[in-house]
């Protein structure tokens, strides 16, 4: 399977490096009668996470469109490349918004982009979907109306990392953060967890998210007598970090939270390394071990061959792009192409995703419930379910 030939007609620069995305609306050449139902999209396609997104929302737009299951509507996604940049996400943003078409966003990792442009999205009333990390992506509520997140928290994170270094009986922690918005707020819930547990912090130390070198930071963290390094960064600072514990000789155990999920196979030059190391995150990442008991889990599985089949291999953020589109839909399902209907859905939509549990209410912008969250752990070279 590929992709349609017209997906966006904003990627420039990075449609050198994704062909298959470079194009304008999809699904708007053959709707026929129907009526089209816009989706905007603000991605950095430059990078693995926001690819990994913009691959899920195309292939979630053509499920549902080919399911008919949207009557007389048909979803188009059109998106547009931020280029990790927050002023050409805001541009993106306040352009998709003045479009009367486009009745939805859903926007990509990049949380800073999301909290700078929440005034506009609120004052356009236009309801936006983050695939963000951060906690504050959606909060809080008073300003974040027409904004919401289907991302794991960093709360729930924390509290499932905890239980797991008591469980082990660790009792020394070193904490590695990245220097943004989700790096501190996660940070910030991962102490008050530890201090709760009585778990003592030997070091902890911020890092530039952007920095490819953590040799030193590694190394001070490790140097001392921790028996546990929780490493709260992205993906590819989180494969690094236990790249250079290895390296560092650091005998405990590492743990990752869920902002270090991304491809099912680690890099081959960081499988060895990471053999052990511990993740939470959702089930998806580890589907295969899973056994269909239930039919949300045997759409997780489906879900997890669809996306292989068409794009050779799974990355687990994939499914809260899914899980976004298949809001909206169900949204646009009852609401049509009405903003604030929309809006209105979405606020109190209660599913099972293939993330997993999705609760969203008007005292929680941010659904995804703590149940869908397991750990997981390397084995040779890939992520399994922790048994």
């Amino acid at each position: 399977m590929r992709l349609p030939r017209r997906l966006t007609a904003s990627i420039t620069a990075s449609a050198l490096v994704l062909p298959a995305l470079a194009a304008c609306d999809s699904g708007s050449e053959s709707s026929g009668a129907k009526t089209d139902i816009v989706i905007g999209a603000d991605l950095a396609l430059g990078t693995a996470s926001d690819t990994a997104f913009a691959r899920a929302l195309q292939l979630r737009v053509d499920q549902v469109n080919a399911s008919g299951e949207l009557a007389d509507h048909n979803l188009v996604l059109r998106i547009q490349d931020n280029r990790s940049d927050s002023t050409a996400s805001a541009r993106n943003i306040s352009t998709l918004a003045d479009d009367p078409q486009v009745a939805a966003l859903i926007a990509g990792s990049c949380d800073k982009c999301i909290e700078d442009a929440a005034k506009t999205i609120d004052d356009s009333k236009i309801p936006t979907i983050s695939l963000g990390a951060s906690d504050q992506i959606a909060t809080p509520l008073d300003g974040r109306r027409y904004v919401f997140k289907v991302g794991p928290n960093s709360a729930d994170n924390a509290a499932a990392l905890t239980s797991e270094l008591v469980r082990t009986g660790r009792k020394k922690v070193a904490l590695l953060y990245s220097d943004d918005l989700y790096g501190r707020g996660a940070h910030e819930h991962m102490v008050s967890e530890l201090t709760g547990a009585k778990l003592d912090i030997s070091d902890e130390l911020p890092v530039k998210p952007t920095s490819t070198d953590l040799s030193e930071s590694i190394a001070d963290l490790v140097g001392g007598k921790a028996d546990a390094l929780v490493v709260l960064t992205g993906s590819d600072q989180a494969t690094l970090a236990v790249t250079q514990a290895k390296k560092a000789a650091f005998k405990g155990q590492v743990f990752f939270d869920a902002a270090a999920a991304g491809d099912l196979f680690l890099p081959q030059q960081a499988a060895a390394a990471a053999e052990g190391t511990t993740m939470v995150f959702t089930q998806i990442l580890a589907i295969d071990d899973v056994i269909a008991t239930t039919p949300a889990k045997a759409a997780s599985k489906q879900w997890f061959r669809d996306y292989t089949s068409r794009y050779g291999s799974y990355s687990g953020v994939a499914s809260f792009g899914a899980d976004a589109v298949s809001l909206i839909a169900d949204a646009v399902l009852r609401a049509g192409g009405d903003r604030q209907r929309i809006r209105d859905v979405l606020e109190t939509s209660q599913t099972d995703g293939f993330s997993g549990p999705l609760r969203l209410t008007p005292d929680n912008h941010s659904g995804l419930m703590p149940q869908a969250l397991t750990l997981l752990v390397v084995r040779s070279g890939r992520w399994r379910l922790l048994s």
